[in-house]
């Protein structure tokens, strides 16, 4: 099982090479279902991962010029304190044991996964889904929307341990009118930085980590990444994105089910 992880990795990586997000969305179902990690430490190795493989994707696309450093500031800010208020202040105070419906009691790990099974069915269903999308001119009412977006994104980061790129890219395409390449890019440095300061929030409470094990399944998922930007000028990003969206499908609904018949 240990293998089929690591393997597991590089496709994070390639898919964030790939096409700027989604891989970020498998990292914990990975380490839960893969390496038996419970969930809610699974969010904490998430936000590592994320945010040392995306560092190897957001150099490479600041030395193509893909990175809008004032966007990534002004969309970056708002995001970085939501998240290390989740991950150091809310999450440590949500407790185990929430709720019962029927025999079916619904624990802090349970609500994560469930969340998580959502997170990546609407993932999965924006990537499926052909669009139109219209670039929007960046104006002051686009910048308040772009800003209230972000602190979104930062609370739901915060709280499953995913980098966003699923979510950056659409509002930095809609609200700060990027074209996509930039929107990669800049959606890559954005999550570096806030996926770091989460797992900063994570170490000031003393959490316990394996960083030798964290390295080793970095290492895999930087690799595909490495490979994923590679293959970018051969590979169809429109046939790409589609494919990719019908497997986070079938993941986010196994681990629905999963959770729903432990």
């Amino acid at each position: 099982m240990e293998i089929a992880g690591y393997i597991a990795a590089i496709l994070v990586g390639l898919s964030l090479g790939l096409i700027g997000g989604g891989g970020s969305i498998l990292t914990v179902p990975i380490l839960v279902y893969f390496f038996r990690i419970d969930p809610v430490m699974a969010t904490t190795y998430s936000l590592f991962v994320v945010g040392l493989t995306g560092s190897a994707g957001a150099l490479s696309h600041y030395q193509k010029g893909n990175v809008n450093f004032k966007i990534a500031f002004l969309f970056g800010i708002p995001s970085l304190i939501s998240i290390f208020i989740m991950r150091k202040w809310v999450m440590p105070h949500v407790p185990y044991h929430l709720f019962s419906i029927s025999t079916f009691e619904i624990t802090k790990p349970v609500l994560l996964m469930l969340v998580f099974a959502t997170l990546m069915i609407a993932a999965s269903i924006s990537m499926i889904r052909k669009e139109n999308v219209v670039i929007a001119t960046a104006t002051e009412s686009n910048y308040t929307k772009l800003i209230i977006q972000s602190v979104l994104v930062g609370i739901i980061t915060g709280f499953v341990g995913v980098g966003g790129g699923f979510l950056i890219i659409p509002s930095l395409v809609l609200f700060a009118g990027l074209p996509m390449k930039k929107a990669v890019g800049t959606s890559l440095m954005v999550m570096t930085i806030s996926s770091l300061l989460g797992v900063l929030g994570d170490v000031s409470r003393q959490a316990p980590i394996n960083y030798g094990f964290l390295a080793m399944f970095s290492a895999f998922a930087i690799t595909g990444i490495i490979g994923g930007s590679f293959l970018t000028k051969y590979l169809n990003d429109t046939k790409l994105k589609p494919a990719f969206g019908w497997f986070v499908l079938l993941m986010g609904i196994f681990v629905l089910i999963t959770t729903l018949t432990k």
